[in-house]
């Protein structure tokens, strides 16, 4: 059974003092102390707390919840991939975020910013009643708390490029107004690396290991441009480590993938019948504005640019310089029709719509819904029916699929909110074994000696598992599958070789956002790489003359160099008194 691990209930009285963590905040009177914890189960008490912070779910929070959460879905609203969704005047705030009219007291960048200084501090929590217990051995236990803190930290730099680092020293003497001189990479280098020497290999389900450990480090030095170190960790995960890619796709993101050897570390959501606190509430507005359960709220959809990526050259390959020159086709400003049955059993069938014909990346279509095509099994999308949007919004015809449970899954992953909302039961992969060989490629076509065949073979990998998996199937007019018959013209193909490494640079990349797609990471990579603000103001004039939508550009600012960076919440600058600065990008 999964491991309830990430918001337990059962643990809210007692762990009210972990959960008071708030950036400034100090702990509250009449808590249970330290000392009557100081036992194993205490330990493992604090240490689930620690964990359950990934998911952002916890008391005392600021800021806009919904932000909160560990899959990053809103920071993709920025970039070229996603849309914020559903009509332009819900949600005022995020909107401002996907158009780039950045204010530093937006809702959105608080509520990122409190949920992570509340993982560092239960983390914090963990290590110091470890310091004050001196007979007993809680060397794993540490060791997970110095990864969950490099975790958060990490995520807190990404974000927001000067945070504050906040000690075991910090916590206990409750002295959390720290400055932020600059970046914390040595700090998080030094968590991660403490993880390692501490933890062993051991799959836990839901927790960390050494493997992982090693993982996230070889991230923080790949987006340090530290290559020569990145590749050596990322090599040994993937010759000497236990985890492999799923045969198919589809398991990173349904109940049958959970957990498996393609799951390196992952939010532990559950849901059940009733209201599902265990469940993805960062998630609850990304379902259909309708569709086959009526769900709530249209946000997060996929762009065209992201649709337009996935088409391939007729070999099977990217179209890696001219994939938008050319448009997938869409029903945008085409409202669902149908053909209507005298007999109930048949369903109505949309008409006036024929999917792109052209030759695609089969990995499109558990990446995006689109009119026409099976959509998790609920049947055929028919298109605007489902989408909240109107045609005068600048959220597009598209619905997220990653996201969002299988049909004959509604019973063990939907679960629901206070007003009815749905909390997903999916689990989020923070990391998975495809992004590791992915990175891998990266720090090997980029490292002071580039070894492009090394960069090859690990692009290929991830390619040959989506050309072997199992293909979404075209429906009848029962919208029931027909065997062997593909739902559109998939055609993929490995890489023959890569002549340099321009053309393996170019690759590597593009086949992250392939692969990665609509998991949270596409903005964090383009900031890394430098290319932005180029990558996006271009995306906003191509997704304008896509939509064909009059006066869709005009709603964006244009992306400068201080996007790169989330600002600092001007409420944490305020609540320390002015201590905190705010980065220069944003001064």
């Amino acid at each position: 059974m999964k491991k309830k691990i990430i918001f337990s209930t059962m643990l809210m009285g007692l762990l009210l003092w972990a959960c008071a963590d708030d950036f400034t905040e100090k702990s509250a009177t009449g808590n249970i102390p330290d000392q009557d914890l100081q036992t194993a189960t205490g330990v493992e008490l604090k240490l689930t707390a620690a964990y359950s912070a990934m998911d952002g779910e916890r008391v005392n929070r600021q800021g806009e919840g919904v932000a909160a959460g560990g899959d990053n879905w809103w920071a993709d609203v920025v970039s070229d991939d996603a849309h914020r969704g559903s009509t332009d005047g819900d949600n005022t705030a995020l909107f401002q975020v996907e158009t780039l009219d950045w204010q530093t007291g937006n809702s959105w960048f608080l509520g990122r910013w409190s949920a992570l200084y509340g993982g560092v501090n239960r983390s914090n929590a963990v290590l110091a009643l470890i310091d004050q217990i001196t007979d007993q051995d809680f060397t794993r236990q540490a060791g997970e708390a110095y990864f969950l803190r490099g975790y958060f930290n990490f995520e807190l730099q990404k974000f927001y490029g000067y945070p504050s680092f906040i000690s075991v020293e910090n916590l206990v003497n409750e002295e959390f107004n720290q400055p932020n001189p600059g970046p914390i990479w040595a700090e998080i280098e030094a968590d991660f690396q403490a993880a390692i020497e501490r933890l062993d290999d051991e799959i836990l389900v839901g927790r960390a290991n050494a493997w992982v450990a090693k993982a996230f480090l070889g991230k923080a030095y790949l987006y340090q441009g530290k290559y020569d170190e990145a590749l050596p960790l990322f090599n040994d995960i993937i010759n000497n480590g236990p985890y492999t890619l799923n045969t198919e796709f589809v398991d990173n993101f349904n109940a049958a993938g959970e957990n498996s050897l393609e799951s390196m570390f992952a939010i532990q959501f559950a849901s059940d019948d009733g209201r599902s606190f265990n469940g993805n509430g960062a998630g609850t507005l990304n379902f259909p504005g309708g569709g086959p359960l009526g769900t709530c709220c249209g946000f997060y959809q996929p762009t065209q640019d992201l649709v337009n990526a996935y088409q391939t050259d007729g070999s099977g390959l990217p179209l890696l310089d001219t994939y938008a020159a050319t448009d997938v086709v869409s029903d945008y400003g085409i409202n669902s029709t149908y053909d209507h049955d005298d007999n109930e059993e048949t369903p109505e069938i949309p008409t006036d719509f024929t999917p792109h014909t052209g030759p695609l990346d089969p990995r499109l279509d558990y990446t995006v819904s689109r009119r026409g095509i099976d959509y998790n099994g609920f049947g055929r999308n028919p298109g605007k029916a489902w989408i909240r949007a109107t045609f005068s919004d600048i959220s597009g015809p598209y619905l997220p699929k990653k996201n969002v449970y299988q049909a004959d899954e509604v019973g063990a992953n939907r679960g629901t909110g206070g007003w009815g909302s749905d909390w997903s039961g999916i689990n989020y992969n923070i990391m998975r074994f495809a992004d590791v060989l992915l990175m891998a490629a990266e720090a090997a076509a980029e490292q002071s000696s580039p070894n492009l065949p090394l960069a090859l073979q690990y692009v290929n990998r991830v390619r040959e598992r989506a050309k072997n998996m199992t293909y979404v199937q075209a429906l009848d007019e029962n919208d029931d599958p027909v065997p062997d018959t593909d739902a559109a013209n998939y055609q993929i193909e490995l890489y023959a070789s890569f002549p340099d490494q321009a053309f393996a640079r170019k690759a590597i990349r593009f086949e992250r956002r392939l692969e990665l797609g609509m998991e949270g990471h596409r903005l964090f990579d383009l900031r890394r790489w430098g290319n932005a603000m180029e990558t996006i103001n271009t995306y906003i004039e191509n997704e304008a003359e896509d939509l064909d939508q009059a006066g869709y550009d005009s709603k964006f600012n244009e992306y400068q160099p201080k996007h790169d960076l989330f600002p600092i919440p001007i409420n944490a600058i305020d609540q320390s008194g002015n201590v905190l600065e705010q980065s220069p990008l944003w001064q």
